[in-house]
């Protein structure tokens, strides 16, 4: 009996470490946002122990979340619904069924999953652009970029873009009776680190004759020069999204080299060299009053000039807009971003609309108070969160506005 009783004691220790999680007060659902957590926290630590005992690599175990919620491109009475390929690249084509009394609207859009995971065919990002399609009466082309670790840097960044300008062009644009005057790029995370860069990427390309109409970034990772802001500190070990898988996901995204990931979590990894572009990530001029609390602003500390020099990727502008120019800035269109109280990412976004209203483009910067990195994602039955469903609809009813 005492030993029933003691395993019974050590099972619910167990279940309670994976089960329970530091929840914000301020979220709605308490058991259900836990739950979906311990499953985060589960594959996470799995990830740990498959990689520690040389089994798979840790991207591979966490890639199971988004290969056991994959669905195949299937049309219904709203949408039609195919893979195919532009520009070499596999996206998956969204295209309404409803009749028009003109030219559509069109999103062109990228997902998250840190530059490493993820597909447009797991089920939060096939819903998002059927509802997208089906709502707005849009043309969504949804891009499968390729991923890290074995695609690295700029890889991710040359699909999107080929993707975005080959679908520009006159003719292809005409082929899917999409108004040129009417398209937007918007992606989430990762993938609103994409849309970041490609919407300024087009803006300095004289090839591309039609421009963006919105961009629209949700939660998105817009640096990698500072990895110690205040959202960094404040939500360092969040089941979702905590600091140290980010700085995972931002060293793979450029290396497998591990000095530059151990330089990444001391953040000692931008050379003195490059200290003239931390004025574009100072948060002690960029957050506002409340954001800052109690957090005092320490002067940056360098690290060696090496690193740069072998992984440049960390300060290129395609894999960290927030460096861009105020000249540049004032070529981008209309934007709005998405942020979230709780979310390692938070001050990246904030940053970023407080420099675009500054040099004139009309911002709306939707902060969601009570929300984590990755909310839009539960909008599906078993883990739908009410939180999901309402920034899905702001965001929705953003682009009905704008686009």
């Amino acid at each position: 009996m005492g030993s029933k009783l003691l395993c019974l004691v050590l099972a619910s220790i167990v279940l309670a470490y994976y089960v329970y999680s530091p929840i914000p007060e301020d979220s709605e659902e308490h058991w259900k946002v836990m739950l979906i957590t311990a499953t985060f926290k589960t594959f996470r630590n799995l990830a740990g122990v498959a990689e520690y005992l040389g089994l798979m690599h840790y991207m591979d175990v966490v890639t199971l979340i988004g290969t056991m919620q994959y669905v195949a491109p299937m049309s219904d009475e709203n949408v039609i619904v195919t893979d195919t390929e532009f520009n070499n690249v596999t996206v998956r084509l969204y295209l309404p069924r409803k009749a028009s009394d003109g030219l559509r609207r069109a999103v062109v859009y990228f997902h998250g999953g840190g530059w490493c995971i993820g597909h447009v065919g797991m089920k939060p990002y096939d819903l998002l652009a059927r509802w997208t399609s089906n709502t707005l009466n849009a043309v969504v082309v949804s891009v499968n970029y390729r991923l890290a670790p074995k695609y690295r840097f700029p890889i991710q960044f040359e699909d999107v873009y080929s993707v975005t300008k080959f679908f520009l062009q006159s003719s292809v644009l005409s082929q899917y009776g999409v108004d040129p005057d009417r398209v937007c790029v918007a992606g989430d995370s990762a993938g609103g680190n994409l849309a970041a860069a490609v919407a300024q990427q087009l803006s300095e390309d004289p090839e591309v004759k039609t421009k963006l109409k919105v961009q629209a970034l949700l939660y998105p990772a817009l640096q990698v020069l500072d990895l110690n802001l205040p959202s960094y500190q404040e939500n360092e070990n969040d089941p979702i999204l905590s600091r140290s898988l980010t700085v995972r996901f931002w060293s793979e995204y450029f290396t497998s080299d591990l000095s530059l990931r151990e330089a990444m979590i001391s953040n000692r990894h931008v050379p003195v060299e490059s200290s003239h572009l931390f004025q574009f990530v100072n948060w002690s001029n960029l957050l506002p009053e409340e954001m800052k609390k109690d957090h005092i602003y320490i002067s940056p500390t360098y690290g060696s000039s090496k690193l740069a020099q072998k992984y440049p990727g960390f300060l290129d502008l395609r894999a960290a807009p927030l460096l861009a120019g105020d000249a540049q800035l004032r070529k981008l269109p209309r934007t709005y971003i998405l942020t979230c109280e709780h979310d390692v990412l938070r001050d990246d976004g904030v940053m970023y609309a407080r420099r675009l209203q500054a040099a004139g483009i009309p911002v709306t910067h939707d902060h969601a108070k009570d929300a984590f990195h990755g909310a839009m994602a539960f909008i599906s039955f078993p883990t739908e969160l009410a939180v999901g469903r309402r920034l899905l609809n702001r965001y929705i009813e953003w682009l009905n506005e704008n686009l």
